[in-house]
């Protein structure tokens, strides 16, 4: 165990480890978020204590960390799923949230780094550093996965810390050395475990998911560790490499890299197999399987998602890009939300601009563009926000959906965007329900005008579709019944269903 005693003359209320416990164990239990802005405040105290030796700064750490599993969890959760935080609410619950994973980030890393450089009485975390490794590695991932929830950017300098502390692991050899990650919680860990965890988030191309889907992605990321594959060489089964020497992301290699002995090549080992059987099990039974142990219950459509998800971007065969993609460079005129692009692309409207931005193309192909916003307005961008696209010069729009973010310094940021229609139409759509159609009318944008046996596909507010209802879009003369098949996708303000078209006979 950690050698505590020493601990140096400060006056801090944490200086006695006795009291450090009475203290933590005061925190209000029925109130998660002030315990752990709490606990953000004495991990940030510990820190400024200069007099602290080594060993009592990584006890403090352990206790802090463990104190702070139950309110961490339940402050996630509320954050992903409770519906309609307003917006002070969700910015005071991550920023409390990515506080905490960043402070035991440091916590971690500064007792390795203080045994790395041979501080004073840092010989004494000798035989935690198993430990002190595995946790560490742990609130990294969890740091990232808090930071990718807001689509980045990820400082390199993360990218340092999870090497360096991998890289002690196995200049000292306790890389494969499992430990009790938590007192009093089942399951043991490893550096390499937990180092896989940091990798494959970042391989599973977190910057085109959802933050719900990012945390059923990191569920099966724990779900699927052991089997996960790290090594010194390349192999079949390990597609992605990174350099322990470089503060930078993994890659995958489509060509091998230069022969390093800093490179370490990893991939999903054996899982895919798996994933193919469960969401096989998922699509015939309706149900998460009870063998798939994700700390929880999730939706099994969301599940779903994340699994073809991640075997798209676990697979030893890179993805496929279904359209060529040439370079460009030219401004994009961008409106977004359902209501502002209704007004962008309605015949003569009059608008005030508040939802219209200026960003750049970079590249286009016939599915979709990626596009160089130079400043993030708002908080309106992220995955699945629609959007509409007028290319500089031309007077028709087109019609998209954000499909990958990644945020970079100074509020730029790069997006990829998925056309889904070349000609939007707004229309004006009644409800029918039974043989009665309603006199008021809601604000539609058709994608397309459906040819034969097409399904027309139609934009509309959320909640205005109701199972059993019927819509009614007026030509002329004619009236045409929009039967809904499904609704192929949802947004923030916006549901897209199929419908099939049908016309009346008169009389």
């Amino acid at each position: 165990m950690l050698k505590i005693f020493g601990g140096g003359k400060s006056d801090h209320p944490m200086a006695d480890l006795k009291e450090a416990r009475r203290l933590l164990g005061e925190l209000p239990a029925t109130d998660a978020l002030r315990a752990l802005e709490e606990i953000n405040h004495w991990f940030e105290s510990v820190r400024a204590d200069q007099e602290f030796r080594p060993a009592h700064r990584a006890a403090l750490a352990l206790l802090l960390d463990e104190t702070a599993q139950t309110p961490v969890r339940k402050l996630g959760r509320e954050y992903l799923f409770t519906p309609r935080l307003s917006k002070p609410q969700e910015n005071r619950l991550w920023t409390t949230i990515h506080g905490f994973w960043r402070n035991a980030t440091l916590a971690f890393v500064g007792s390795l780094e203080a045994f790395v450089t041979n501080a004073k009485g840092a010989d004494d975390l000798k035989g935690d550093l198993p430990l002190l490794t595995v946790r560490g590695l742990r609130a990294l991932a969890a740091q990232m996965k808090w930071l990718h929830m807001r689509y980045g950017p990820v400082d390199p300098q993360l990218w340092r810390m999870a090497a360096g502390s991998y890289s002690l692991a196995e200049s000292r050899r306790f890389a494969q050395t499992p430990v009790t990650v938590y007192p009093g919680i089942p399951g043991e860990a490893t550096a390499d475990q937990e180092f896989l965890r940091v990798l494959m988030l970042s391989a599973s191309s977190p910057d085109s998911l959802l933050p719900s889907e990012i945390e059923v992605c990191e569920r099966l990321i724990g779900h699927f560790t052991p089997r996960f594959v790290l090594t010194g060489e390349p192999r079949g089964e390990t597609p992605y490499w990174i350099d322990l020497a470089a503060a930078n992301p993994p890659l995958r290699h489509a060509r091998p890299p230069l022969d390093m002995k800093s490179l370490r090549y990893f991939g999903a080992g054996d899982t895919l197999g798996e994933i193919e059987a469960f969401e096989r099990a998922i699509r015939t039974s309706g149900e998460v399987p009870v063998r798939l142990n994700l700390g929880g219950s999730y939706p099994p459509e969301l599940v779903l998602r994340v699994l073809e998800h991640v075997a798209a971007y676990w697979s030893p065969a890179p993805l496929e890009r279904k359209h060529p993609r040439h370079r460009i460079k030219s401004r994009l005129t961008v409106a977004w939300g359902f209501d502002g692009i209704i007004d962008a692309i309605s015949p003569g409207a009059s608008f005030d601009g508040s939802r219209l931005e200026s960003w750049i193309t970079e590249n286009v192909s016939a599915g979709g563009m990626a596009a160089h916003v130079p400043q993030v307005k708002g908080d309106w961008l992220r995955v699945g926000a629609l959007v509409a696209l007028q290319p500089e010069g031309g007077s028709n729009w087109l019609l998209g959906v954000v499909r990958r973010i990644s945020r970079e310094r100074g509020g730029e940021a790069q997006v990829g965007i998925q056309t889904v229609s070349r000609a939007p139409e707004p229309v004006a759509l009644h409800v029918l329900v039974g043989d009665t159609i309603s006199l008021d009318t809601e604000p539609g944008i058709l994608l397309g005008a459906g040819e034969g046996d097409t399904p027309i596909e139609v934009l509309l507010r959320p909640g205005v579709h109701i199972a059993d209802q019927n819509l009614v879009l007026e030509r002329g003369e004619r009236r045409i019944q929009l039967h809904p098949d499904a609704v192929r996708e949802r947004g923030a303000d916006y549901e897209l269903l199929s419908c099939r078209a049908f016309v009346p006979k008169p009389g």
